[in-house]
């Protein structure tokens, strides 16, 4: 892993920053493919990528500060926009880019609930691509295995500063490899009938799941928040709770409206054959 690419004079070009620009550039192509294929709203995806990008990162860097290494960072507020060190909260990107996207689309008069659909498997790819300038950057590690197996960092990465020569979980590789799959069973979903908000309600419960689940093994932050979780496994838990009751509640009132057409098909039938 090279966390330099190279310099340009004395400036250097570090991967984090460039693979984390592709993911938002990527993400942003997909969803304009995706929302082309749905026939709406495309001529809006790039406007939207932009502003959800700065706003995640920002987001990102924010939720991190605070919700994660406030104990570190109360004492070097400098350091707060050294955002080329790591330490980007995936959850706070997702809120503050979401965020963003909802106040575009308010502003033009867009379904939110539709357009979120849509675009959900293009943000999860984002996620995945992102997880990349993880490894590269050597931030969001893993705990130490015990082992001969797992991932040694150079010595200019965090993971190093903090936990040496040990072999680590390639924690953030797995969620890389996970939101690939998440990806993809997006895409599978969003082709058979479903009820508005449910495509983008299945991408928070399969993200908040994999996440819960990998931060068992992470290890640049460990500190419980509430019970023996940590900030992420509660932030994914509440998610994944209000994500599946939104869920069942998008499931009945799509249930409800077919009844409800059905019902109005039948009586349209009906005073035909009676000759109303």
């Amino acid at each position: 892993m090279h966390q330099y690419l190279f310099f340009v004079g004395d400036f250097p070009i570090r991967a984090y920053g460039l693979i984390l620009s592709l993911s938002i550039i990527l993400a942003t192509g997909v969803a304009y493919f995706l929302a082309k294929q749905d026939g709406r709203w495309h001529n809006h995806i790039v406007d939207i990528g932009i502003y959800s990008g700065i706003a995640g990162i920002v987001g990102a860097r924010l939720w991190d500060v605070f919700f994660f290494d406030w104990a570190y960072y109360s004492h070097h507020l400098s350091e707060i926009f050294y955002v080329w060190q790591g330490g980007m909260a995936i959850q706070g990107g997702i809120v503050f880019g979401v965020g963003a996207g909802i106040i575009y689309a308010r502003r033009h008069k867009i379904d939110i609930l539709a357009l979120a659909d849509i675009v959900a498997p293009a943000i999860i790819l984002g996620q995945a691509i992102g997880r990349c300038a993880n490894l590269l950057n050597g931030d969001a590690f893993g705990a130490p295995t015990g082992s001969n197996f797992g991932i040694i960092y150079p010595e200019t990465t965090l993971a190093y500063h903090t936990y040496g020569a040990q072999p680590l979980w390639p924690a953030e590789v797995w969620e890389g490899q996970i939101d690939f799959v998440i990806f993809a069973l997006l895409l599978i979903f969003r082709a058979f009938p479903h009820a508005k908000g449910q495509a983008f309600s299945l991408y928070i419960m399969l993200y908040s799941l994999a996440r819960f689940g990998l931060e068992f093994l992470r290890g640049d932050y460990a500190n419980p928040v509430f019970l023996s979780f940590t900030s992420a496994q509660t932030t994914s838990l509440v998610a994944f709770i209000l994500a599946l009751i939104f869920f069942i509640y998008c499931q009945i009132t799509y249930s409800r409206q077919k009844k409800t057409v059905k019902s109005k098909i039948n009586k349209n039938r009906i005073k035909n054959k009676r000759g109303y």
